[in-house]
């Protein structure tokens, strides 16, 4: 019986072959290694940049920004329960431009999009998921969404789904919002600039003491409910607070999420 012989250079294909991945999007030209990590999702991810911009504006579509970064653990989880699964990733390429964003690449995009999401919704956090208008402006946000219900939120595909009828059906509205959105976040982000600022008066402090423990979780720490993100910014603003103020409160509340974040 003849041997059975596979040329070297047959085997070295069929060696390439077996780890080739069964997608690619756009993100495999990317240096940044939070990106690199999803160029193998059914997702046709972008990169930032003028070419998906333009694409959302030529084909009429919304735009999907969804922003973390390498260590990040509900990053991982969101890509393994959403963007690697292929039915949800054909809705993602059917009804939107998807854009990926490392924060740690782009901290200006980050900045510009964490202050749409809490202003939005009141927290904030990573993955970090914005909805914009083909103009890039943002109209919707959240931060980790589920595969299914869970945690007093809908799943991704029926936020997908949401955004996607209410785009067709109310885009006045919608643009009216991003509009509306984008002048609140200029104006916010422009008060330092200002000659007469009144934005650390001693009563607009207060308030945003009383706004931060409204949300907060006296037992186990943090804002919020569960999946919670570490909130640097509240922690920091209550412990200055009590540093001015000698509120007890505010460093209570500032030490016992420390505490339980290294726990």
């Amino acid at each position: 019986m003849v041997p059975f012989f596979i040329p070297e250079t047959l085997s070295i294909n069929f060696t390439i072959l077996s780890v080739m991945k069964k997608f690619t999007n756009k993100l495999i030209d990317e240096t940044s290694p939070y990106l690199l990590q999803h160029a193998y999702n059914p997702v046709n991810w972008y990169p930032w940049s003028e070419e998906a911009l333009q694409r959302a504006k030529d084909e009429n579509k919304p735009i999907l920004v969804s922003i973390g970064y390498s260590a990040c653990h509900w990053c991982h989880v969101m890509e393994r329960e959403s963007f690697e699964d292929e039915a949800t990733a054909k809705l993602m390429n059917e009804k939107f431009i998807n854009i990926k964003i490392d924060r740690e690449e782009r901290p200006d995009l980050d900045h510009i999009y964490m202050d749409a999401v809490q202003a939005m919704t009141g927290g904030g956090g990573w993955p970090l998921n914005v909805f914009l208008t083909p103009e890039a402006k943002p109209f919707y946000g959240g931060t980790y969404f589920p595969p299914q219900r869970a945690y007093n939120r809908p799943s991704w595909q029926e936020t997908l789904l949401s955004i996607s009828q209410a785009f067709k059906e109310k885009r006045h509205e919608i643009d009216a919002q991003s509009e509306n959105l984008t002048a609140h976040l200029l104006k916010a982000n422009s008060f330092g600039f200002q000659k007469e600022d009144n934005a650390f008066t001693k009563e607009n402090c207060s308030q945003a003491f009383q706004n931060i423990m409204k949300n907060a979780d006296k037992e186990w720490g943090g804002f919020g409910k569960a999946p919670k993100f570490p909130q640097t910014f509240s922690i920091q603003f209550l412990l200055r607070y009590h540093h001015i103020t000698q509120n007890e409160e505010a460093l209570a509340q500032a030490l016992v999420s420390l505490d339980k974040m290294i726990e």
